[in-house]
């Protein structure tokens, strides 16, 4: 596993999107260089504290992205193979490493592959190429043949991953992303439906070619493990935790968030060693302002998001407040157009972007946070606390959802008369007495993270 993907703080583009291309590519017009617009965002990043940037689907595709039809070509909605080049080499002078989405399960209708079967039918070199491709047998879009799609969706025509020229071709783009982009790492779209060997061969590949290459895996169900291991995947996306950070805040029930931690990263835990991928928000799911009740609650949400194990991730706009909702199944509420500096000067909430900022910079000090053990220390509906421990540092995290403020006594097992410093106010300090941390008080809708002296 890639050493510094536990000190990455990932900030998550949807580049179509943001960008303001048309929802449809036409094939036809001209490359348009809608990528330079996240020049404008590289000073925002760094001030953010983010090192990381996972830019989702850049290459041709029909609509969305997900829809590949050329896995070579930047979308020509978003400028050209050079555009990519420049953008990333800036990022990485910045300090900040850029992974890209892999969307290696399903391509588009458009694929060229694909349209080279609708036009030579059984005579295409390419008809084994797709995933349950049958002659004489009508698919939903009228093809003389059948075959398989994501989830049933026809429009994402399912790769047969098995084949070996598929295999070829998909790790070649792979190493001319490495070479010719400079790229760092891959998030892998719907991993937990992909042939696991096709994926292991994958990483396999990308180590020999660059050992820390970072590969992150999609998965919403199941057990992390059976991607996330030596063999396979680095990490995985944690939509466990997705679900309870905000749901433990909109139920009042801290209990939820603190089982899933406790099952992920407690003494026994299934995950100790896998820095799981931990957001609060996608270009999938409604923006976490649109989903917490109380937007109060977005301050010890995200106080939890970087202080829990895993990597933090932020999407665009959330960390000023955006809202966004799905519409009917369409996800474009999600991914607005967003110009810099404008959608600062229209954003929401300001002062929640001031501290996320504040939080990755305690993050990116304390190696605790980073690569400390958890234990949980308490939990009520409305209060909850652990610590997180790496050699001789201990940090505690405290949090408090009430809208009144909270005290707690807790058994840290640091020696009597320990000195812990708040590092969210360094003047506040707090004394072990009677083997207990004793904190007085914890401010409503907000939390401590009380480093030992």
């Amino acid at each position: 596993m890639p050493a510094w993907v536990r000190d990455a703080v990932v900030y998550h583009l949807y580049p179509l999107g943001m960008c303001g291309a048309p929802a449809r590519n036409d094939f036809t017009s001209p490359p348009e260089a809608r990528l330079a617009r996240l020049y404008d965002w590289i000073e925002h990043l760094r001030g953010l504290g983010m090192n990381a940037l996972y830019l989702g689907p850049v290459f041709e595709s029909s609509s969305h992205g997900y829809d590949t039809a050329d896995y070579s070509k930047v979308d020509r909605r978003l400028g050209t193979n050079a555009d990519l080049s420049r953008l990333v080499a800036a990022m990485r002078a910045a300090g900040i490493r850029v992974i890209l989405d892999g969307v290696f399960h399903h391509v588009g209708r458009d694929f060229w592959a694909f349209r080279d079967v609708q036009a030579h039918g059984e005579r295409s070199r390419y008809r084994d190429w797709f995933s349950g491709l049958q002659f004489g047998r009508r698919s939903p879009y009228g093809d003389p043949f059948s075959y398989e799609g994501w989830s049933g969706h026809y429009n994402l025509v399912k790769l047969n991953l098995q084949n070996a020229e598929v295999r070829a071709h998909l790790f070649g783009v792979v190493e001319q992303w490495m070479s010719e982009f400079g790229i760092e790492g891959l998030r892998l779209d719907v991993a937990e439906v992909m042939d696991v060997s096709f994926l292991r061969d994958l990483a396999a590949f990308c180590r020999r070619l660059r050992p820390d290459f970072w590969l992150l895996g999609e998965a919403i169900h199941g057990d992390y493990r059976h991607l996330g291991n030596p063999e396979t995947l680095d990490s995985v996306t944690n939509y466990e935790c997705y679900k309870g950070l905000y749901s433990s805040l909109n139920d009042r029930n801290y209990f939820e968030i603190a089982y899933s931690l406790q099952r992920q990263f407690g003494e026994n835990g299934l995950y100790r060693d896998l820095p799981l991928y931990n957001f609060v928000d996608n270009h999938d799911v409604n923006r976490i302002a649109s989903t917490l009740k109380e937007p109060a609650h977005l301050l010890p949400l995200h106080l939890l998001l970087f202080t829990m194990p895993g990597v933090p991730s932020i999407y665009y706009g959330s960390e000023w407040g955006q809202e966004g909702v799905k519409q009917g199944g369409d996800d474009s509420p999600l991914r607005p157009a967003l110009a810099w500096p404008d959608a600062l000067q229209r954003a929401p909430r300001p002062s929640l972007m001031r501290e996320v900022a504040r939080l990755a910079r305690i993050r990116h000090r304390t190696r605790a946070l980073r690569h400390g053990a958890y234990q949980q220390l308490l939990v009520t509906h409305e209060q909850f606390a652990f610590l997180r421990r790496f050699e001789s540092e201990r940090v505690v995290v405290a949090l408090n959802a009430a809208d009144v403020p909270a005290a707690m006594r807790l058994d840290t097992g640091a020696p009597e008369g320990s000195t812990f410093v708040d590092l969210l106010e360094p003047d506040r300090r707090f004394t072990s007495r009677g083997g207990r941390l004793e904190i007085e008080q914890i401010p409503p809708r907000w939390g401590r993270i009380l480093a030992l002296s």
